[in-house]
């Protein structure tokens, strides 16, 4: 229970006796009166959980970060990402200051600051939102009130940071690129090309995709299964790559396949042993920024602009990238009239309507009509090829054109 007590001839503070024993204090009451007023105040906070010690904002930024890094339950990548945000950036600006002391405008200043410095508007959110993140556990274990950064209510509007439109591809665009990935990194590369754009699988979750999860159960019927816990290749930026969980809940499906890459993934599969679908031609596990450089970048983008390169390529779909076929597998499907909760099952997303998303299944009849779809869009895509037949031999064991 809190007390009163005069401090110098003129002054009076209040004491109060902390949950570990020792003694808190605040001084500063020009009377016995205004010490006692607020006593008052203070035990009707205590009597409803929402006191703070005084004491407890005193702790620096420096001094509880290392404490809220450690307690979290996170994947490896972000908390590589959140250490990094706190080490280059946050400590070296809020190190030094008591959490009671950091204000919403003095975030929004540096904020500015941290823009005007050339790095990236994501990269900024990203610094930002760890930041928010600290002082809000910060605030759930009772150091500070209430986290002081909260959303801005005015601000210039800046049309240099609108994030630009994804990149996405037509089928024949897609075969095209798969074609000149064939040239310059190998069949391999144009397999794991075209499935990412036929079944709108992530990065992750195809390069993570092992032997046992993908299902060729006859010459045209197969199906791939994400799976919950290792579902997924992830790339940490330091030590080695690991099989963990997909991005998320929803991600963990099963894929179905359309016709004609059963036969595709059959064959791709008899060309090595390794227990992963798809590797490097060394028979290594795969890096998304390697294939990006080696495969996708040079094969859509074309290297006219190089002087006598080893093979000739022509730019097809510019700044496509991996991640592009997935939303161009999801154009696709709209196109296609297919269902919402049906793109949504296939692509691993949560539907906003939760009710939508509980009671919505996805007959047979309409993952057919899917199939079908995605089938259809192949053999128009070969329909419509101008590669030469000899970049073409990669995909001559598929079955032939289904209607």
């Amino acid at each position: 229970m809190p007390w009163a007590e005069q401090s110098a001839d003129t002054t009076w503070r209040v004491r109060y006796r902390r949950d570990d024993g020792t003694i808190g204090s605040i001084p500063g009451f020009p009377t016995s009166t205004a010490a006692n007023d607020h006593i008052a105040d203070m035990e009707v906070a205590q009597r409803h959980g929402t006191w703070i010690d005084p004491a407890a904002g005193r702790i620096t930024v420096a001094v509880w970060a290392p404490d809220w890094l450690a307690s979290l339950d996170i994947d490896q990548r972000t908390e590589e990402n959140y250490r990094s945000f706190l080490t280059k950036h946050v400590l070296p600006r809020w190190g030094s200051t008591a959490l009671a002391d950091i204000t919403n405008l003095q975030v929004r200043t540096w904020e500015k600051h941290l823009r005007a410095s050339g790095l990236a508007k994501t990269t900024v959110d990203s610094i930002i939102k760890c930041f928010s993140l600290t002082l809000g556990d910060a605030a759930d274990e009772k150091l500070i009130a209430a986290n002081p950064i909260h959303a801005r209510r005015r601000g210039r509007r800046r049309r240099a940071h609108r994030t630009p439109r994804k990149v996405w591809a037509e089928p024949a665009e897609v075969l095209q690129i798969a074609d000149q990935i064939a040239r310059i990194y190998g069949p391999a590369g144009a397999v794991l090309f075209v499935t990412a754009a036929w079944t709108g699988a992530r990065w992750g979750e195809l390069v993570g995709l092992q032997r046992h999860h993908l299902h060729l159960v006859d010459g045209d019927t197969g199906f791939l299964v994400v799976d919950p816990d290792h579902g997924a290749l992830h790339e940490p930026n330091r030590g080695p790559l690991y099989l963990g969980p997909p991005k998320t809940e929803e991600s963990a499906r099963t894929i179905t396949l359309p016709p004609f890459l059963v036969p595709l993934l059959r064959a791709h599969l008899a060309t090595h042993s390794h227990p992963h679908v798809f590797v490097t031609p060394n028979h290594d596990l795969h890096r998304r920024s390697n294939f990006s450089r080696r495969a996708v970048r040079p094969a859509a983008d074309g290297n006219t602009h190089i002087t006598n390169p080893a093979h000739r390529l022509h730019p097809i779909k510019p700044g496509l990238t991996f991640h592009g076929l997935r939303h161009s597998h999801k154009t696709w499907l709209i196109d296609d009239g297919v269902p919402e909760i049906a793109q949504a099952l296939r692509l691993g997303h949560v539907l906003a309507d939760k009710v939508q998303q509980t009671y919505s299944h996805v007959a047979t009849a309409v993952e057919q009509r899917l199939l079908h779809g995605l089938q259809t869009r192949w053999n128009k895509a070969l329909a419509d090829n101008t590669t030469p037949p000899e970049n073409t031999t990669w995909r001559t064991t598929t079955s032939p054109q289904q209607s």
